[in-house]
């Protein structure tokens, strides 16, 4: 029986439910109490006593004490057992079936009153559906529980990712794995930059930094190893990573790529080992992007047959370079070639920074950038030349060279296409760093997604708490970043693929693609890192659990290497150079060609009943995803081109043209991305012949393409591809996706198969839920 004075008054059981939530989670306005009295006054079964009783209850002023409000709770959980397992009723229905089975109040009474009783609760403003079950049992719920097996073998799907490069990928595994590779003080500066250049020399020790060279120095010729093992390294320290990058990979390919056969014979077997630490000086305090526009000089000097190193003023100082704080005693220089008072561009130099032991050489000035937001394990340095003489043999002139007598030769007789030429040698780095990214952001997927499995917080009244990762709002925020992640691993491998079998022919190409991959991807790592902080709340703040690092040391991802804004410009420029080509090429039949496809796509794509279909079938076929993407592409591309020379025509400067579509060109950039991306995504799908691989990657590849086409539906919107009723159900989609992959959220961040030495990230490995 209910506590008094309701023990006296059975009757009023009815009221119990509603009077119950009302005062312990529900603040009742004024407005409300007041509509509540008069409904009670209108309550011709109740008598004067008992509306006194329960305008009392409903008085602010005069809340129950706890004893009662506990006494209420427990009379209707022992009515509640009373009724059926599946019962679902309103709080005053709930108050109904306590009078009828404990006869309470007569039965035609409360058949009568039932309609006046339903306006009651609705003039509380808790509405007729409201249901008290979720005090008195565990509710039933829509929450998503991943309580199967998985639906596929995560070591399967690490072979897809891995391809053949797996046992390289185990070898650089066990590495990492090892003692010696456990994680350092990183506030300890000293410690910390030293820890990083005895991994880097354990990694040489292995072959591993000498991989991309020529067997006759000791490498075994193999670029696609070096990505792969430079990728998987990234899970273990990004310190490390860049490290490995500068040595092995900017100095060292800078003098395979740009030198010849002496060069590589005097020196590469020693960068391999890391008997050589080295530097790769690009990069100036005034000139950031602009490598055209450096100001350090390498004067010609005919009497002394060498060049004259020299730093005119502190903009032109070599700024950033890594290596150059401590370690490196050597570096590549890129500097203009002055001859007789001419320049002949941007070139580049091998120049001597310290002795054997360690000691800064005459003529050179070396700074310690200091600590950084990240990367500390990196000694980068500010350098400034003062007249430094080199012989000529350490100009690396596989482009161009000065002969004894100071004659510039080159096979390529323009400046710009000359030095663009040496600089798509380079383009590797570009490669390389969205890979190390992506690695970063793969690993804060793992701690974050194991750790949203296992951390329970809320659920039902009286019932379990549910894990965070059942929520929808935490598998909106980490599902679509984890399909993410597998479309950028297939889209970088294929980049990657294309740039090891580039050709003259298709450079450009391949130099636009890495640029525009490099961008996105980074940009994506940041973002998703982002995200996984915030969905570990308290514990992604923690430094242990190593979001923190990996926030920080990718931060800079997004600039060097190239800014990723100026990249997708350089993209942009790209892709209008082959549009304007393509109109060039193509005569009249050509054009009547591109503008029948361009009806066509009205025809299919674009009549009213495929621009408001909201069949799933629709919405998950590869067709449609890929049309709506390329047609996006296309658009974007075509009116930036028609903007343009809109621009050109009424006489405005090339360079002003380019500047008022900024913005435009950067959206042509990143929409020619996303195609790509989704392209070899799907080529993968259905590449993959176990039908569970392929089931679990097509949702990934539907998660991917709905949400990238969710994200930019005001556009779909504006230009009429799509209507409001088909965006809608694009939303709905997305969510109902995310339910589907967090079903399989463990076994896809498994499948990455990082070491949990790795990781190092407690949150992970907490107890979790399938």
């Amino acid at each position: 029986m209910a506590s008094s004075p309701f023990k006296d008054r059975p009757h009023l059981q009815v009221f119990l439910p509603l009077l119950h939530v009302a005062w312990s989670d529900t603040i009742l306005t004024p407005s409300e109490i007041e509509n509540l009295s008069i409904l009670l006054d209108d309550q011709d079964w109740l008598d004067e006593s008992d509306k006194h009783l329960l305008k009392e209850y409903l008085d602010p002023q005069k809340p129950p004490t706890p004893k009662e409000l506990k006494g209420w709770l427990s009379h209707i959980k022992r009515l509640s057992e009373k009724l059926p397992e599946d019962w679902r009723g309103s709080l005053f229905e709930m108050g109904v079936q306590s009078s009828l089975l404990n006869k309470y109040t007569d039965d035609s009474v409360l058949e009568k009153v039932r309609f006046s009783l339903e306006n009651i609760e609705t003039a509380v403003g808790l509405g007729p559906t409201r249901s008290i079950n979720n005090l008195i049992k565990k509710p039933k719920t829509s929450a998503t529980k991943a309580t199967s097996l998985p639906s596929f073998d995560s070591k399967a799907m690490a072979t897809i990712l891995d391809g053949n490069l797996k046992p390289t990928v185990e070898a650089v595994k066990t590495l990492i794995a090892d003692p010696k590779f456990q994680y350092t003080d990183e506030n300890d500066l000293t410690e910390y930059r030293e820890k990083v250049l005895e991994w880097c020399k354990a990694c040489a020790d292995e072959g591993f930094g000498s991989m991309a060279y020529p067997k006759s120095v000791g490498g075994q010729e193999d670029m696609a190893r070096y990505f792969m093992i430079m990728e998987i390294l990234s899970y273990h320290d990004l310190s490390l990573v860049i490290k490995f990058g500068v040595q092995f990979g900017l100095f060292g390919m800078s003098v395979y790529l740009l030198g010849t056969e002496k060069h590589h014979q005097k020196y590469l077997q020693d960068i391999g080992t890391l008997n050589l630490p080295g530097s790769f000086a690009m990069t100036e305090t005034g000139h950031g992007s602009n490598v055209q526009g450096l100001e350090t000089t390498a004067t010609f000097d005919k009497k002394n047959n060498g060049f004259v190193i020299h730093t005119p003023n502190d903009h032109a100082r070599k700024d950033y370079i890594g290596n150059a704080a401590l370690h490196a005693r050597k570096a590549t220089v890129f500097a203009k070639l002055i001859i007789d008072g001419v320049d002949y561009g941007v070139n580049a130099f091998v120049v001597p920074l310290r002795s054997e032991t360690g000691q800064v050489l005459q003529g050179i000035r070396i700074e310690d950038c200091g600590r950084k937001m990240g990367l500390n394990g990196v000694d980068n340095g500010r350098i400034w030349f003062d007249e430094v003489f080199i012989p000529k043999e350490n100009m690396l002139n596989r482009f161009a060279d000065v002969t004894d007598e100071g004659e510039f030769t080159s096979p390529i007789s323009s400046d710009g296409r000359r030095f663009f030429t040496m600089l798509g040698t380079l383009v590797g780095g570009r490669i390389g760093v969205p890979r190390a990214g992506l690695s970063a952001a793969k690993s804060g997927l793992a701690i974050a997604i194991k750790y949203g499995a296992g951390r329970k917080q809320f659920g039902p009244a009286e019932a379990a708490e549910y894990p965070i990762l059942d929520y929808q709002t935490h598998q909106r925020r980490l599902m679509p970043l984890l399909a993410n992640a597998y479309a950028f691993h297939f889209g970088l491998q294929y980049v990657t693929d294309r740039f090891l079998k580039r050709t003259d022919d298709d450079m450009q190409e391949v130099e636009a693609l890495a640029a525009g991959l490099k961008a996105m991807a980074t940009w994506n790592t940041t973002h998703t890192l982002q995200e996984c902080r915030e969905a570990c709340g308290g514990q992604g703040y923690l430094y242990e659990n190593r979001l923190s690092r990996l926030k920080n040391d990718t931060d800079v991802f997004t600039t060097f290497e190239g800014d990723n804004t100026v990249l997708l410009q350089l993209v942009a420029k790209s892709r209008l150079t082959e549009f304007k080509q393509e109109f060039h090429d193509i005569n009249m039949l050509g054009i009547i060609s591109y503008v029948t496809s361009q009806a066509k796509t009205m025809l299919t794509e674009m009549n009213p009943v495929i621009t408001r279909s909201t069949d799933e079938v629709h919405l998950l076929d590869q067709e449609f995803q890929l049309n709506a993407f390329r047609y996006r592409e296309r658009d974007i591309l075509t009116s930036a081109a028609r903007r343009l020379k809109k621009h050109l025509d009424e006489g405005m400067d090339s360079f002003d043209a380019f500047n008022v579509c900024q913005s435009h060109l950067v959206n042509v950039g990143k929409a020619y991305v996303e195609r790509i991306v989704l392209e070899q995504f799907i080529q993968k799908v259905n590449s993959v012949e176990n039908k569970q691989l392929s089931k679990v990657l097509k949702l990934l590849c539907d998660l991917f393409a709905l949400t990238q086409i969710e994200h930019n539906k005001g556009w779909y919107l504006e230009h009429g591809y799509m209507e409001g009723v088909k965006t809608k159900a694009i939303r709905k989609l997305v969510n109902k996706l995310c339910v589907e992959v967090r079903k399989d959220a463990l076994p896809l961040v498994d499948a990455f198969e990082i070491p949990e030495s790795c990781l190092a990230a407690p949150i992970a490995f907490q107890r979790s839920e399938m």
